[in-house]
């Protein structure tokens, strides 16, 4: 199942407005096929699996899906939990459960009934690389990503307001794959005023994969940029599973400070600033007891002379 959930990576974020799930076939300790969600959401995982094998081969197989298969009829295509009776394998693993209303349980349920053994795990892997489609469904916002670049002693820029470059290429370099990840990218209106910053993907063969932008100001829109006015707006909008954070530091503080933050990037650069802008404004912090148990530590590596680390939120 971790190597399932590993490999739907591969259909974030091109799978919007679908869950970018994957699904392996083993057979015999060989993985016969596997699948991710398509460009566009279709075909499913299942699917892409399934029709990469012979009819017969899938018999006595175990099918492992990040995510319970679709049990409701669609004019892209049909339902994988038909297509996985029909196949017939001994066993169907899944890691979660669809919350779907249109799936969720029918499909485990109707799976079963055909006489295929199925377990479903809450597996933690297959949780995590359906993020997006689970803080949609939970929260009713996408799940937010919130970047800081800054120095030792916690500044993003001079006190003139010169940031470019705090952090060095390697550095760079991994934010523009993490923003290839994304399916938007939003920055404070401060931040778009000073550095009217581009928001794109630079890396070679990736430039294609340059989020929608957004801006949260009160301000007009600019060409081929949304405006939203306060953080709670994320929720309209329409086909943003993953949302990237920025910058600057009141635009950050101020998702920190409605608990609307699931994941911190933090790239901290050898360098001490001194009397420069810091990276956070206030976020509301009243006792110094809250702050703990908030952040667990999921990832460390260097890059460069930078050191990366990533923060998940608890809840």
């Amino acid at each position: 199942m971790a190597a399932t959930a590993r490999l739907a990576a591969r259909a974030r974020p091109l799978s919007r407005p679908n869950p970018g799930i994957a699904a392996l076939l083993v057979k015999d300790g060989r993985v016969l096929s596997r699948g991710w969600t398509q460009t566009g959401g279709r075909p499913h995982a299942e699917a892409q699996a399934l029709e990469g094998i012979e009819p017969e081969e899938a018999k006595g197989a175990t099918l492992y899906v990040t995510l319970e298969p679709c049990a409701h009829q669609s004019a892209r295509g049909p339902a994988c939990t038909d297509l996985v009776i029909a196949a017939r394998p001994a066993r169907i693993v899944i890691g979660q459960f669809d919350p779907d209303p249109r799936t969720a349980g029918f499909g485990v349920k109707r799976i079963r009934k055909a006489g295929i053994t199925t377990d479903v795990l809450d597996d933690e892997a297959s949780r995590a690389s359906i993020a997006g489609y689970l803080a949609r469904a939970e929260h009713g916002r996408p799940y937010v990503t919130l970047k800081l670049a800054m120095s030792l002693d916690g500044c993003i820029a001079l006190a003139d307001g010169s940031s470019q470059w705090i952090t060095g290429e390697s550095a760079r370099a991994h934010v523009h794959a993490q923003r290839a990840r994304n399916d938007a990218i939003l920055v404070g209106g401060g931040t778009w005023r000073a550095d009217r910053p581009r928001l794109d993907v630079r890396l070679p063969g990736l430039e294609d994969r340059s989020p929608a932008r957004v801006l949260l100001s009160r301000g007009v829109a600019p060409d081929g940029v949304r405006v939203i006015n306060r953080p709670e707006q994320i929720s309209n909008l329409d086909g943003v599973q993953y949302l990237y954070v920025e910058g600057g530091a009141v635009a950050g503080a101020s998702f920190l400070a409605l608990d609307q933050v699931d994941e911190i990037h933090l790239y901290r650069a050898p360098v001490v600033i001194g009397n420069g802008k810091r990276g956070l404004s206030e976020i509301g912090l009243t006792e110094l007891s809250a702050a703990h148990g908030r952040w667990q530590l999921t990832q460390r590596r260097q890059l460069g002379s930078d050191e990366f680390t990533a923060y998940l939120r608890q809840r």
